[in-house]
């Protein structure tokens, strides 16, 4: 089996990329890791930067992502943590999705998903190039890949049942973002209903679990 797990670094949750990144998985082994700064659209927001310490400096000179995307393609399976927004952020890719978010909540229930907390709370194996650091982008490529190698060996999916999961919707409990952010959404679809309604209506990027799962916990407190 063959993947590609693809990262990317933005200027914020709405968009811009500043990085991509790459690093391949043939047959449980990792290969042809691949990096880009990017030139995004939009000046880079300092929250943003604060996370991932890329400057305007950086990018100036850098080219734009629909430059530097070509290289990126090729591959037959896209493997993002919360692939959802990679997927988003990039030109259209040729190839199915996989998300590792998703396929984490279904194998290990009970967890933390943040790519850090997983690679500690399963023990992964993970061995980095020298020089990088977490929330680059090739730097969590080889985090999520010793995550989807773990992912394999644990569950013994095939390629095409990682992707069918990743295709189905899933119930999620607590919300992503937001004034609520970290709390759970049951509890706000009881005590702030409006708000729900209000992220339905006003945010089109909604992610389909969460789109489903609002629509869950508003239905189930009516």
């Amino acid at each position: 089996m063959s993947f590609r797990v693809i990262d990317t670094e933005t200027c914020g949750l709405d968009g811009g990329v500043v990085e991509v990144a790459s690093v391949d998985v043939v047959d449980g082994q990792l290969c042809n890791a691949m990096s880009d700064l990017v030139n995004p659209d939009r000046p880079i927001g300092h929250e943003a930067m604060a996370i991932h310490h890329i400057t305007e400096a950086m990018v100036e000179d850098k080219p734009r992502i629909a430059k530097v995307i070509g290289r990126y393609h090729g591959s037959p399976y896209y493997v993002a943590h919360n692939a959802a927004f990679d997927r988003r952020m990039l030109p259209e890719m040729q190839g199915q999705w996989i998300c590792t978010v998703k396929l984490a909540r279904k194998l290990y229930p009970g967890l933390k998903y943040g790519n850090q907390y997983l690679r500690y709370a399963l023990n992964l194996e993970v061995t980095v190039p020298e020089g990088l650091y977490p929330h680059r982008a090739l730097y969590d490529c080889y985090v999520t890949a010793a995550l989807l190698v773990k992912i394999i060996n644990d569950s013994g999916w095939s390629a095409e049942e990682m992707a069918a999961l990743c295709n189905e919707v899933t119930l999620l409990t607590t919300m992503k973002f937001g004034k609520y952010r970290g709390q759970p959404m049951e509890r706000v679809a009881l005590e702030d209903p409006g708000y729900l309604k209000w992220m339905l209506k006003n945010l089109k990027d909604l992610s389909g679990d969460m789109r489903f799962s609002i629509n869950h916990y508003l239905n189930q407190s009516s």
